[in-house]
């Protein structure tokens, strides 16, 4: 045998004892939500490193976070930010959609978003039904010198992350139940900060976490208005503005975080920057903007349907 053949083998057998220690009912050397992560993800992930890469993001978001949005991604090449971008991404949702995630009445089955989650990687999407839902500090907001406040509003949503996050961060993470999800969501869309289901390759493959997002704060919006990365897919509609209605306020050119709106005697839309996320609706006064289901936009996440696979998600 060659060294390389025999570390190999050897490296294989202090993963198998490290998985007897581990995964075995004599395993306490890790916490048990750490336990449950591990196997969920399986081997592989403890072997090729992606295991370790999501505990440390998991545990240490916002040092995580702070370290992603102030050092690595000013420096990126276009290819590593391209590569980023399909490993750590959003799928941004209407607000009627997170509040759907967080009301989900049935399990939906491990599916691969592949046309609605338009990226390589990470877009997996498995949920129990109603499913486990606890909020944290976000990592984004704690990133920023001035961050928005309030700084818990970091949705996860399912197992076993839920029990991860609440096992490792006691002090700053706490179990919601479904009144207090949607009152959350509710709260942040009044604020003006956009809904976004995030996923990532180290968590386990697909979502995890539902996001409210600010302009300012987002580490996704940031890398798309400064950096040009498509971190974010659009929610499968767009802005209308009713003429009629507009009063040329321009609250809506203030509160959109894709710079989608501008007001030169009343509001119009660009169609090809906005990503349909509501906030515009939320934030004008005379009811003059709606969302409209637009097919050049994508399909929608909408759980409702992905629940019951006969249902088309074309409508």
């Amino acid at each position: 045998m060659t060294k390389r053949v025999v570390g190999f083998v050897a490296g294989l057998l202090a993963a198998a004892v490290a998985g007897v220690w581990l995964f075995g009912e004599r395993g306490r050397l890790l916490l048990p939500s750490t336990r449950e992560a591990l196997r969920v993800g399986g081997w592989r992930g403890i072997l090729n490193g992606s295991a370790l890469h999501g505990y440390v993001y998991a545990r240490w978001s916002n040092q995580y976070l702070r370290l992603l949005i102030h050092t690595i991604l000013p420096r990126l090449s276009p290819e590593g930010k391209q590569r980023l971008a399909d490993r750590y991404h959003a799928k941004v949702l209407t607000p009627d959609q997170a509040e759907a995630i967080v009301t989900l009445d049935q399990p939906i089955p491990l599916q691969d978003l592949e046309q609605i989650v338009p990226y390589p990687v990470a877009r997996d999407l498995v949920l129990a039904g109603p499913p486990d839902v606890a909020v944290y500090e976000c990592g984004c907001r704690h990133s920023r010198d001035n961050g928005c406040k309030p700084t818990q509003v970091c949705m996860v949503v399912g197992q076993p992350i839920v029990d991860f996050v609440l096992e490792h961060n006691p002090q700053s993470a706490r179990r919601l139940t479904q009144a207090e999800a949607l009152q959350l969501l509710r709260e942040e869309h009044e604020r003006g900060h956009l809904h976004s289901a995030w996923f990532k390759d180290a968590i386990l493959d697909r979502f995890y976490v539902l996001c409210n997002c600010c302009s300012c704060c987002c580490l996704g919006i940031t890398g798309m208005m400064q950096h040009g990365m498509r971190f974010m897919a659009p929610s499968g509609y767009v802005a209308q503005v009713d003429e009629e209605l507009c009063a040329a306020c321009a609250a809506c050119e203030e509160a959109c975080p894709f710079d989608a709106i501008q007001v030169d005697g009343r509001a119009v839309v660009r169609w090809e920057d906005c990503m349909g996320c509501g906030v515009c609706v939320g934030q004008c006064p005379n009811g003059a903007i709606s969302l409209v289901r637009d097919e050049g936009k994508g399909l929608p996440l909408d759980v409702r349907l992905l629940a019951q696979p006969a249902v088309s998600q074309g409508g």
